[in-house]
């Protein structure tokens, strides 16, 4: 029998990228930082960096995330895994992807760290970004995507009393499309899990109605197998 060959042990850094969506009034934005150093100086591109001795990958994620933009309080989710072999050009880097859907008006920026900047871009209009994060930005909508169809986090950035026209907006804005607004309501009605409460007062042409996202029934709809989504 011949010996067994085993291969020399690559050297990989291992780094997190953090895509935060953030939603306001009817629109979607991304979160970015203007690069302070090279590569891709003066470029756009996701809060993130390279993972400290004894540090596990969220830990770095958060860190990361307040070091570059002043943003502490999101709840992240990991979203992918990044290992082709020339994605840094510095050296071999593996990068863990989270990401977050937040409202954007409630978080103070603040640059630092290797970041001379970061600033809300809307979704539609984009820079070019650095390394390849606009594929991570990419996967990350299509997950926000696929899960605003059966999770209810419209409800948890909107107000506590919304309108059905706000909850389109947000809908419209994820989802980058139009819907047709006699079916959305009707759909969105036929769940049951909005409780209607009164007209709103003082406004011009026809008053709109308030409504509040009842959790216990959407999850009892659930736990009878019930699927949400807005048909989109």
């Amino acid at each position: 029998m011949g010996e067994k060959s085993f291969s020399e042990p690559v050297k990989i850094s291992v780094a997190v990228d953090t895509v935060v969506f953030g939603y306001e009034e009817g629109q979607l934005f991304l979160l970015l930082i203007e690069r302070a150093f090279e590569p891709f100086v003066g470029q756009w591109a996701l809060p993130g960096g390279f993972v400290t001795e004894g540090e596990d990958l969220e830990s770095a994620a958060y860190r990361e995330l307040q070091e570059e933009t002043g943003v502490e309080t999101v709840y992240l989710e990991q979203l992918y895994s990044y290992g082709a072999p020339k994605r840094d050009p510095r050296f071999r880097v593996i990068s863990v992807a989270y990401y977050a859907l937040v409202r954007a008006q409630g978080l103070n920026l603040k640059a630092g760290s290797d970041a001379k900047n970061a600033r809300w871009f809307p979704v539609s209009k984009l820079p070019k970004l650095a390394f390849d994060h606009a594929q991570i930005v990419e996967r990350a909508l299509e997950r926000l995507r696929s899960k605003i169809q059966y999770e209810p986090l419209a409800f948890d950035l909107l107000p506590v009393e919304f309108t059905l026209q706000q909850l389109q907006q947000f809908f419209e804005a994820v989802l980058d499309k139009t819907l047709d607004k006699r079916n959305f309501r009707k759909k969105i009605q036929a769940y049951d899990f909005l409780k209607e409460l009164r007209k709103l007062k003082n406004v011009k042409f026809r008053s709109p109605v308030l409504y509040r996202f009842e959790r216990a029934k959407f999850d009892r709809m659930r736990k009878r197998g019930i699927t949400f989504s807005v048909g989109a």
